[in-house]
């Protein structure tokens, strides 16, 4: 059962888990659950999702119940009308605060303006000997993305050298293989945790927050936050 997080006439919110597809994809044959038929299922009505959010992300995903709400809210999304706030766990001590304003390249080869800003929330140091490092060091962040590229965030703190841990594609494969070996741990962690839009039919200011999902909450605790 999906966790239902806003709903009203025109819009319905899911706090989606990690590992779970938005949609079914050609690229990820193993998958046989999706969010959007899963929602469907649940609500017993047609939905059609509104952005993406990677499968190995969790937290808020938001759909409509039809094409004119649909159509309003993906033009809101890609003229960063909407307002984003993720969560993530990071290798390393991050500064308290730091914009990370670094180009990332499309498929096709061109460069697209990219700018993430993010606030160091909490920072731990475990007894835990890492490579050279008799301990191992990790930061809790909120980062907002003003702009919505592929793998934005996961990019950027990768460039910065703070990769978000369970990241395979992006991140520090020995550090990810320190926590499957740890902890049994191989979610990434990095969660959607707001979305703030005006709504396109109320013209209402809207905030939707997601809690954050169980493995998530684990290695906060594991860190001792």
């Amino acid at each position: 059962m999906l966790e239902i997080i806003y709903r009203d006439e025109h819009l319905i919110a899911i706090n989606k888990p990690h590992g779970l597809l938005v949609h079914r994809s050609p690229i990820a044959a193993d998958a046989s659950e999706f969010a959007l038929q899963l929602l469907r299922d649940q609500i017993g009505m047609k939905v059609n999702p509104v952005h993406r959010i990677d499968r190995k992300t969790g937290g808020i995903l938001l759909f409509a119940f039809n094409k004119e709400v649909e159509i309003a809210m993906q033009k809101a999304f890609m003229e960063n009308q909407v307002s984003k706030k993720y969560l993530a766990i990071v290798r390393g001590h991050t500064p308290d605060t730091e914009d990370i304003d670094y180009p990332l390249r499309k498929e096709n080869g061109t460069l697209q303006d990219a700018f993430t800003s993010y606030t160091t929330l909490n920072r731990a140091e475990l007894d835990i000997a890492f490579g050279k490092h008799p301990t191992s060091r990790y930061s809790l962040v909120e980062a907002v993305p003003t702009t919505g590229r592929m793998h934005q965030l996961r990019k950027h703190l990768s460039h910065i050298f703070h990769p978000i841990i369970g990241d395979r594609t992006h991140g520090c494969n020995k550090q990810n293989k320190l926590f499957l070996e740890q902890w049994e741990m191989t979610t990434m962690l990095l969660h959607a945790s707001q979305l703030s839009f005006k709504h396109p039919v109320t013209n209402e200011e809207i905030r939707i927050e997601a809690t954050l999902q169980p493995e998530f909450s684990r290695v906060m605790e594991i860190m001792g936050w």
